[in-house]
C-alpha cells in the first residue's frame, strides 16, 4: 500500500501542534483495519508530565470513535530528522497490536518498522497477569 496520503495527513495536522515550550512540532495519521484515518498532535503543558504526544491524540481519537485495530501510523516531527515514537506511545500502541507498521519520514528519507521492532519486550496483559502472582 502506498502510504503518501498517511504521510500528508501527518504533515498537516502537525502544523495544529501546541508547542508554546518546545516548539517541536509533531504530527501522526493513524490508519485503522476499517479504512478510517485518525490524526493527532502533540499537545504541551506547562505542567511537562500533562503533555500528550502526537500517536496517543490520533490513537485516543480513533478508540474514542470504536475503533480497535490498526494498520500503520505515520509520524512527522518539524525537527530536521526522523522523531520515534517516545517509550510511552510504543507502549500504549503495544495495547492494540505489535505488528503495526510505523512510517517515518524527514522529508527526504521514509523509514518503516514494525511495532515489535522498536519495542522487543512489551508489557502485556499476559506479563502483568504473571507479576500478580497468580
Amino acid at each position: 500500500m502506498d502510504y503518501e496520503n498517511l504521510i500528508e495527513k501527518a504533515k498537516e495536522v502537525r502544523e495544529r501542534a501546541y508547542v508554546k515550550y518546545s516548539n517541536f512540532k509533531v504530527g501522526a495519521a493513524l490508519l485503522c483495519k476499517s479504512g478510517r484515518i485518525y490524526t493527532g498532535c502533540n499537545i504541551e503543558n506547562a505542567s511537562y508530565g500533562a503533555t500528550i504526544c502526537a500517536e496517543r491524540v490520533a490513537y485516543t481519537k480513533a478508540i474514542s470513535e470504536g475503533e480497535k485495530e490498526f494498520e500503520a501510523i505515520a509520524i512527522v516531527s518539524s525537527g530536521d530528522g526522523i522523531a520515534y515514537p517516545c517509550g510511552i506511545c510504543r507502549q500504549f500502541m503495544s495495547e492494540f497490536g505489535m505488528d503495526l507498521k510505523l512510517i517515518f519520514t524527514d522529508g527526504h528519507k521514509i523509514e518503516t518498522y514494525r511495532l515489535h521492532e522498536l519495542l522487543p519486550h512489551a508489557f502485556t496483559e499476559f506479563e502483568a497477569e504473571v507479576e500478580g502472582g497468580s
